[in-house]
């Protein structure tokens, strides 16, 4: 006798949340270590991430404290929709102790070429979604990255992966 059975998985609002969830507790270990983002803003972001990842029209997206346009610390999330990881890590191991003095918090966003292939009412119907209006500007530069792939989070294969950014303690 022999049996046989296939499952299927198809990515859910409720796998963005569990991904982005992750993420919100990584940012919020940054808010308690150096005092951003707020609360508030951690929760848009959030909810960004959920309709981003749902949609599947997200790159990368990187948060962190940035002076004169270059990351200072940061952790930069990578998106891998193709349904092949198979890592989920525990959120956490940010960087600790680096000075922050005279830089701000922000965020930068890439969305992918699945977002450039949809038609402009498609792009306005998951803008419609974002609890943020993003404007164009220039990427910050990166001029130590401290760990590449340092942690994977992700539900039913797709996720993302991250990587820390930061300069001088």
């Amino acid at each position: 006798m022999t049996q046989s059975y296939t499952t299927t998985s198809t990515w859910s609002r409720t796998h963005a949340r569990r991904v982005g969830g992750k993420i919100a507790a990584d940012l919020r270990q940054m808010q308690q270590c150096y005092g951003s983002p707020s609360d508030p803003r951690l929760e848009q972001y959030l909810n960004e991430l959920v309709v981003l990842l749902t949609e599947g029209v997200i790159k990368e997206v990187t948060y962190g404290f940035k002076r004169d346009n270059t990351w200072v610390v940061a952790l930069r999330y990578t998106a891998d929709m193709n349904g092949n990881i198979s890592v989920d890590d525990r959120s956490g191991g940010i960087p600790r102790g680096k000075n922050v003095s005279g830089a701000r918090w922000g965020s930068y966003l890439i969305k992918n070429d699945k977002w450039s292939s949809l038609t402009t009412t498609e792009q306005a119907a998951i803008e419609r979604q974002l609890p943020l209006r993003r404007e164009g500007a220039e990427e910050p530069s990166v001029t130590t990255l401290i760990r590449s792939g340092d942690r994977t989070y992700s539900s039913a294969g797709s996720g993302v992966r991250r990587s820390t950014i930061g300069g001088a303690t």
